[in-house]
């Protein structure tokens, strides 16, 4: 892994996998999603992965038009590197997936490096009454359809995004085989370092998250990487803050937010996305580690900068 004693940060502010009826913090609005990623880059993020939903009913959505409404003042109010996602949510076209990203012109995108099962299910069988009529049916949906990447839509996303606009990416690895894949498109020549490998664990479908499984992640990732790399992760719901205090410990970098986690601590919900940055950076800087800016995220991961982007 490339040399670095910071470590980068990133903060999931929304995403397509949680539902309104699951938390009443969960940032849904342009106006919401504004002041959660503002407030998470004050608190230490340098790194807003962001997705978008339709704000009168909170279902995910990849409309640019949504986008356009917060990306611009996001931007004016902080340095982070804003990070659009490229997955969507599942049923969505790869055209709707990277309508967002074609307007943007980002600095980083997240890119799913394989198709799989994403099963939100369980979760519909915990809930009793929804808030909208949508959110059991999206979340059913996943026992019957896939999240899908295919090697095509994965070239695709590197050409026009990569290729075509300077993007880098956040190569997001739920299963071995994914780092694999990833080594893949850099030995046809379509990659160039540093790579941004994101390890997910506790995803059903996915990895588990397991300490075995990090670790071993982390090693492949360094076998096949070496110093061309930066290794983060993530850990789904109650697995978050034991799976990036233990990456942190490997030499890793961390991702919080509500995307990924609820919760603050066991059965505590999480009040704001700034409150699960501060809690692991308090974690982080009592282990001794430093916090990277954004400036310093951007010279870590070979980022073209803020003012290359179209927002």
């Amino acid at each position: 892994m490339a040399k670095s004693n910071k470590i980068i940060i990133s903060c999931a502010v929304t995403g397509s996998v949680h539902t309104p009826t699951m938390s009443p913090y969960l940032p849904i609005t342009p106006r919401q999603i504004i002041e959660e990623s503002v407030a998470a880059a004050e608190a230490g993020a340098a790194i807003l992965h962001l997705h978008a939903r339709d704000p009168d009913i909170g279902a995910p959505t990849p409309k640019a038009s949504v986008f356009q409404q917060f990306l611009p003042a996001i931007k004016q109010q902080c340095d982070a590197v804003v990070n659009i996602t490229t997955g969507g949510g599942i049923g969505m076209t790869m055209d709707e997936r990277l309508e967002a990203a074609y307007w943007a012109e980002p600095e980083l995108c997240s890119l799913n490096m394989g198709s799989m099962n994403f099963g939100l299910f369980p979760a519909a069988e915990k809930i009793g009454t929804f808030k909208h009529d949508w959110e059991k049916p999206f979340l059913e949906n996943t026992r019957t359809n896939m999240m899908s990447n295919t090697f095509a839509q994965i070239e695709r996303v590197i050409r026009d995004l990569g290729h075509g606009l300077g993007t880098r990416f956040e190569f997001e690895c739920y299963d071995m085989g994914h780092v694999h894949t990833l080594r893949w498109f850099v030995d046809q020549g379509l990659l160039t370092p540093p790579f941004f490998v994101q390890g997910v664990f506790g995803v059903l479908g996915g990895l588990a998250a397991l300490p075995e499984h990090v670790m071993y992640m982390r090693r492949l990732a360094q076998d096949l990487f070496g110093d061309d790399h930066q290794f983060s992760s993530l850990g789904a719901g109650k697995h978050q803050l034991a799976i990036l205090t233990l990456t942190a410990l490997l030499g890793g970098n961390v991702r919080v937010g509500l995307e990924d986690s609820l919760y603050l601590g066991r059965g505590e919900l999480a009040k704001s996305n700034a409150d699960q940055v501060r809690k692991v950076r308090r974690i982080l800087e009592e282990l001794g580690f430093e916090i990277a800016t954004p400036q310093e995220a951007r010279d870590i991961l070979g980022l073209k900068g803020g003012d290359r982007v179209a927002f």
